[in-house]
Protein backbone atom coordinates (compact mmCIF):
# COMPACT_ATOMS: atom_id res chain seq x y z
CA UNK A 1 0.00 0.00 0.00
CA UNK A 2 1.11 3.49 -1.00
CA UNK A 3 1.15 6.23 1.88
CA UNK A 4 1.13 9.28 1.04
CA UNK A 5 2.54 12.73 2.39
CA UNK A 6 0.66 14.82 4.50
CA UNK A 7 0.71 17.49 2.08
CA UNK A 8 -0.32 15.61 -0.78
CA UNK A 9 -3.38 13.92 1.42
CA UNK A 10 -4.44 17.67 2.10
CA UNK A 11 -4.25 18.54 -1.89
CA UNK A 12 -6.24 15.55 -2.60
CA UNK A 13 -9.11 16.83 -0.02
CA UNK A 14 -9.36 20.66 -1.08
CA UNK A 15 -9.18 18.86 -5.22
CA UNK A 16 -12.04 16.25 -4.16
CA UNK A 17 -13.88 19.35 -2.22
CA UNK A 18 -13.85 21.92 -4.69
CA UNK A 19 -14.58 19.44 -8.01
CA UNK A 20 -17.56 18.19 -5.61
CA UNK A 21 -18.90 21.90 -4.98
CA UNK A 22 -18.37 22.99 -8.52
CA UNK A 23 -20.24 19.94 -9.95
CA UNK A 24 -23.32 20.48 -7.39
CA UNK A 25 -23.58 24.54 -8.31
CA UNK A 26 -23.21 23.29 -12.11
CA UNK A 27 -26.30 21.34 -11.08
CA UNK A 28 -28.55 24.59 -9.55
CA UNK A 29 -29.41 28.06 -9.54
CA UNK A 30 -26.55 29.69 -7.05
CA UNK A 31 -28.59 33.29 -7.02
CA UNK A 32 -31.72 30.57 -6.06
CA UNK A 33 -29.67 29.02 -2.88
CA UNK A 34 -28.31 33.11 -2.03
CA UNK A 35 -31.97 33.90 -2.34
CA UNK A 36 -32.37 31.37 0.56
CA UNK A 37 -29.59 32.59 2.49
CA UNK A 38 -31.02 36.54 2.31
CA UNK A 39 -34.23 35.83 3.78
CA UNK A 40 -32.83 33.26 6.49
CA UNK A 41 -34.66 33.87 10.05
CA UNK A 42 -31.65 34.41 12.27
CA UNK A 43 -33.75 33.31 15.67
CA UNK A 44 -33.77 29.81 14.31
CA UNK A 45 -30.47 29.88 13.25
CA UNK A 46 -29.05 30.54 16.42
CA UNK A 47 -31.56 27.81 18.04
CA UNK A 48 -29.71 25.40 15.52
CA UNK A 49 -26.06 26.53 16.18
CA UNK A 50 -26.90 25.83 20.23
CA UNK A 51 -27.92 22.83 19.50
CA UNK A 52 -24.83 21.96 17.11
CA UNK A 53 -22.96 23.39 20.28
CA UNK A 54 -24.82 20.62 22.62
CA UNK A 55 -24.33 17.94 20.51
CA UNK A 56 -20.57 18.63 20.51
CA UNK A 57 -20.47 18.73 24.40
CA UNK A 58 -21.97 15.45 24.72
CA UNK A 59 -19.40 14.22 21.80
CA UNK A 60 -16.89 15.24 24.15
CA UNK A 61 -18.07 13.82 26.99
CA UNK A 62 -18.88 10.23 24.92
CA UNK A 63 -15.13 10.11 24.38
CA UNK A 64 -13.40 10.60 27.45
CA UNK A 65 -15.66 7.55 28.23
CA UNK A 66 -13.57 5.67 25.64
CA UNK A 67 -10.18 7.03 27.04
CA UNK A 68 -11.16 6.09 30.43
CA UNK A 69 -11.47 2.54 29.09
CA UNK A 70 -7.74 2.01 28.50
CA UNK A 71 -6.84 3.81 31.85
CA UNK A 72 -6.80 7.68 30.26
CA UNK A 73 -9.56 9.74 31.65
CA UNK A 74 -9.36 13.68 31.40
CA UNK A 75 -10.13 16.00 33.82
CA UNK A 76 -13.65 17.55 32.23
CA UNK A 77 -12.08 21.14 31.15
CA UNK A 78 -8.89 20.11 29.44
CA UNK A 79 -10.89 17.26 27.54
CA UNK A 80 -13.85 19.68 25.71
CA UNK A 81 -10.69 22.32 25.45
CA UNK A 82 -8.68 19.34 23.28
CA UNK A 83 -12.13 18.99 21.63
CA UNK A 84 -12.34 22.05 20.33
CA UNK A 85 -8.73 21.88 19.20
CA UNK A 86 -9.10 18.51 17.34
CA UNK A 87 -12.62 20.12 15.81
CA UNK A 88 -10.44 23.28 14.68
CA UNK A 89 -7.75 20.82 13.20
CA UNK A 90 -10.53 18.30 11.69
CA UNK A 91 -11.81 21.20 9.51
CA UNK A 92 -9.69 23.60 8.87
CA UNK A 93 -6.00 21.55 8.54
CA UNK A 94 -7.01 18.80 6.58
CA UNK A 95 -3.97 17.40 5.56
CA UNK A 96 -1.26 15.32 7.69
CA UNK A 97 -2.05 14.76 11.30
CA UNK A 98 -5.74 16.12 11.36
CA UNK A 99 -7.69 16.02 14.53
CA UNK A 100 -8.00 12.79 15.92
CA UNK A 101 -4.16 12.34 15.36
CA UNK A 102 -3.40 15.52 17.27
CA UNK A 103 -4.75 13.81 19.71
CA UNK A 104 -3.32 10.81 19.66
CA UNK A 105 0.26 12.33 19.09
CA UNK A 106 -0.03 15.00 22.23
CA UNK A 107 -1.65 12.13 24.97
CA UNK A 108 0.81 9.75 23.96
CA UNK A 109 3.51 12.67 24.32
CA UNK A 110 2.51 14.45 27.61
CA UNK A 111 1.09 11.10 29.46
CA UNK A 112 3.01 8.33 28.06
CA UNK A 113 0.00 6.60 26.89
CA UNK A 114 0.24 4.43 24.19
CA UNK A 115 -0.44 5.19 20.82
CA UNK A 116 -2.35 2.27 19.84
CA UNK A 117 -4.79 2.28 22.92
CA UNK A 118 -5.14 5.49 22.03
CA UNK A 119 -5.96 5.71 18.30
CA UNK A 120 -8.88 3.06 19.09
CA UNK A 121 -10.32 5.13 21.20
CA UNK A 122 -10.82 7.82 18.80
CA UNK A 123 -11.07 5.41 16.11
CA UNK A 124 -14.19 3.55 18.07
CA UNK A 125 -15.59 7.23 19.42
CA UNK A 126 -16.03 7.77 15.71
CA UNK A 127 -17.53 4.44 15.11
CA UNK A 128 -19.81 4.95 17.93
CA UNK A 129 -21.00 7.90 16.28
CA UNK A 130 -21.87 6.75 12.83
CA UNK A 131 -23.72 3.40 14.40
CA UNK A 132 -26.55 5.82 16.18
CA UNK A 133 -26.31 8.08 12.86
CA UNK A 134 -27.50 5.13 10.85
CA UNK A 135 -30.03 3.80 13.19
CA UNK A 136 -31.53 7.29 12.90
CA UNK A 137 -31.61 7.48 9.73
CA UNK A 138 -33.14 3.55 9.68
CA UNK A 139 -36.06 4.63 12.12
CA UNK A 140 -36.57 8.02 9.73
CA UNK A 141 -36.56 5.79 6.11
CA UNK A 142 -40.46 4.93 6.57
CA UNK A 143 -41.30 8.31 6.24
CA UNK A 144 -39.48 8.65 2.83
CA UNK A 145 -40.59 7.61 -0.36
CA UNK A 146 -38.40 4.93 -1.00
CA UNK A 147 -40.36 1.49 -1.54
CA UNK A 148 -42.02 -0.34 1.47
CA UNK A 149 -39.97 -3.35 0.57
CA UNK A 150 -36.85 -0.84 1.71
CA UNK A 151 -38.36 0.65 4.63
CA UNK A 152 -39.16 -3.03 6.51
CA UNK A 153 -35.55 -3.74 5.67
CA UNK A 154 -34.56 -0.26 7.37
CA UNK A 155 -35.95 -1.46 10.35
CA UNK A 156 -35.06 -4.95 10.07
CA UNK A 157 -31.31 -3.41 10.18
CA UNK A 158 -31.27 -1.63 13.44
CA UNK A 159 -30.96 -4.53 15.70
CA UNK A 160 -28.87 -6.40 13.11
CA UNK A 161 -26.44 -3.54 13.85
CA UNK A 162 -26.51 -3.12 17.03
CA UNK A 163 -25.90 -7.04 17.36
CA UNK A 164 -23.10 -6.62 14.92
CA UNK A 165 -21.61 -3.54 17.15
CA UNK A 166 -21.57 -5.33 20.10
CA UNK A 167 -20.19 -8.75 18.99
CA UNK A 168 -17.51 -6.57 17.60
CA UNK A 169 -16.45 -4.82 20.30
CA UNK A 170 -17.01 -7.93 22.79
CA UNK A 171 -14.96 -10.31 20.63
CA UNK A 172 -12.00 -7.58 19.60
CA UNK A 173 -11.84 -4.44 21.64
CA UNK A 174 -12.63 -5.89 25.23
CA UNK A 175 -11.38 -3.45 26.64
CA UNK A 176 -13.92 -0.62 25.85
CA UNK A 177 -16.83 -3.18 27.03
CA UNK A 178 -17.43 -0.80 30.06
CA UNK A 179 -19.29 1.82 29.62
CA UNK A 180 -20.53 1.23 26.58
CA UNK A 181 -24.44 1.43 26.95
CA UNK A 182 -23.31 5.18 28.32
CA UNK A 183 -20.89 5.71 25.12
CA UNK A 184 -24.41 4.94 22.98
CA UNK A 185 -26.39 7.13 25.08
CA UNK A 186 -24.19 10.09 24.31
CA UNK A 187 -24.21 9.01 20.77
CA UNK A 188 -27.92 8.95 20.73
CA UNK A 189 -27.52 12.75 22.63
CA UNK A 190 -25.16 13.88 19.98
CA UNK A 191 -27.13 12.92 16.76
CA UNK A 192 -30.48 13.90 18.50
CA UNK A 193 -29.32 17.05 19.03
CA UNK A 194 -27.38 17.42 15.35
CA UNK A 195 -31.17 16.26 13.67
CA UNK A 196 -33.06 18.93 15.85
CA UNK A 197 -30.21 21.67 14.82
CA UNK A 198 -30.94 20.47 11.42
CA UNK A 199 -34.68 20.99 11.46
CA UNK A 200 -34.25 24.20 13.01
CA UNK A 201 -32.51 24.84 9.83
CA UNK A 202 -35.38 23.76 7.99
CA UNK A 203 -37.58 26.08 9.88
CA UNK A 204 -35.16 29.22 9.51
CA UNK A 205 -35.41 28.70 5.77
CA UNK A 206 -39.31 29.00 5.99
CA UNK A 207 -39.78 25.41 5.40
CA UNK A 208 -42.21 22.91 7.40
CA UNK A 209 -43.10 20.56 4.68
CA UNK A 210 -41.38 16.89 3.98
CA UNK A 211 -38.98 17.95 6.69
CA UNK A 212 -38.87 14.03 8.40
CA UNK A 213 -37.52 13.38 3.70
CA UNK A 214 -34.96 16.13 4.45
CA UNK A 215 -33.59 15.13 8.16
CA UNK A 216 -33.31 11.39 6.27
CA UNK A 217 -31.50 13.08 3.94
CA UNK A 218 -29.11 15.25 6.10
CA UNK A 219 -28.51 11.59 8.67
CA UNK A 220 -27.65 9.84 5.24
CA UNK A 221 -25.16 13.09 4.43
CA UNK A 222 -23.62 13.20 7.78
CA UNK A 223 -22.75 9.48 7.14
CA UNK A 224 -21.11 9.86 4.11
CA UNK A 225 -19.25 13.05 5.59
CA UNK A 226 -17.51 11.08 7.71
CA UNK A 227 -15.67 9.47 5.25
CA UNK A 228 -11.72 10.81 5.57
CA UNK A 229 -12.22 12.11 1.38
CA UNK A 230 -12.66 16.07 1.82
CA UNK A 231 -11.91 18.79 4.16
CA UNK A 232 -14.93 18.56 7.09
CA UNK A 233 -17.17 17.16 4.68
CA UNK A 234 -17.54 20.21 3.00
CA UNK A 235 -18.28 18.95 -1.20
CA UNK A 236 -19.28 15.51 -0.09
CA UNK A 237 -22.54 16.19 1.96
CA UNK A 238 -23.28 18.70 -0.64
CA UNK A 239 -23.11 15.85 -3.25
CA UNK A 240 -25.30 13.57 -1.25
CA UNK A 241 -27.77 15.87 -1.01
CA UNK A 242 -27.94 16.91 -4.78
CA UNK A 243 -28.22 13.27 -5.92
CA UNK A 244 -30.46 12.20 -2.84
CA UNK A 245 -32.66 15.60 -3.20
CA UNK A 246 -33.33 14.45 -7.15
CA UNK A 247 -34.15 10.64 -5.92
CA UNK A 248 -36.67 11.43 -3.14
CA UNK A 249 -38.19 14.67 -5.44
CA UNK A 250 -37.44 17.30 -2.97
CA UNK A 251 -36.26 20.41 -3.50
CA UNK A 252 -32.95 20.46 -4.41
CA UNK A 253 -31.84 24.42 -3.75
CA UNK A 254 -33.59 24.05 -0.18
CA UNK A 255 -31.48 21.11 0.22
CA UNK A 256 -28.37 22.26 -0.53
CA UNK A 257 -29.10 25.23 1.68
CA UNK A 258 -29.49 23.59 4.60
CA UNK A 259 -26.14 21.16 3.67
CA UNK A 260 -24.34 25.04 3.30
CA UNK A 261 -25.44 26.35 6.93
CA UNK A 262 -24.96 23.54 8.61
CA UNK A 263 -20.89 23.41 7.13
CA UNK A 264 -21.05 27.02 8.04
CA UNK A 265 -22.56 26.04 11.83
CA UNK A 266 -19.74 23.72 12.16
CA UNK A 267 -16.94 25.85 10.99
CA UNK A 268 -17.83 29.01 12.99
CA UNK A 269 -17.78 26.64 16.47
CA UNK A 270 -14.68 24.66 15.12
CA UNK A 271 -13.00 27.93 14.76
CA UNK A 272 -13.00 28.55 18.64
CA UNK A 273 -10.66 26.00 18.45
CA UNK A 274 -8.14 28.27 17.33
CA UNK A 275 -7.73 29.88 20.43
CA UNK A 276 -6.09 26.98 21.95
CA UNK A 277 -3.77 25.99 18.91
CA UNK A 278 -2.29 29.67 19.40
CA UNK A 279 -2.13 28.98 23.26
CA UNK A 280 -1.18 25.60 23.78
CA UNK A 281 -0.93 26.03 27.90
CA UNK A 282 -4.12 27.09 27.93
CA UNK A 283 -5.53 23.33 27.03
CA UNK A 284 -4.25 22.43 30.71
CA UNK A 285 -4.90 18.96 29.93
CA UNK A 286 -4.38 16.83 32.87
CA UNK A 287 -5.42 12.69 34.20
CA UNK A 288 -8.26 12.96 35.67
CA UNK A 289 -6.51 10.56 38.24
CA UNK A 290 -4.21 13.33 38.66
CA UNK A 291 -6.64 16.09 39.58
CA UNK A 292 -7.39 17.27 43.43
CA UNK A 293 -10.74 16.52 44.23
CA UNK A 294 -9.93 19.70 46.45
Amino acid sequence: MIKLPGYVKAILKIAISVAALWYVFSKIDFHEVMSIFASVNYGWLLAATLLFVVSKYFSALRLNVFFSNIGSRLNEAGNLKLYLLGMYYNLFLPGGIGGDGYKVYLLNRQFGIKAKKLFWAVLLDRVNGVLALFVLAMLLAPFTVIPDLYKYIALGLIPVSIAVYYLAISKFFSDFRQGLNLTNLYSLGVQTAQLISAWFILLANHHHDQALAYLFLFLVSSIVATLPFTIGGIGSREITFLFGAEIMQLDIHLSIALSLLFYVITALVSLSGIYYSLHSKALNIKLASEVSPG
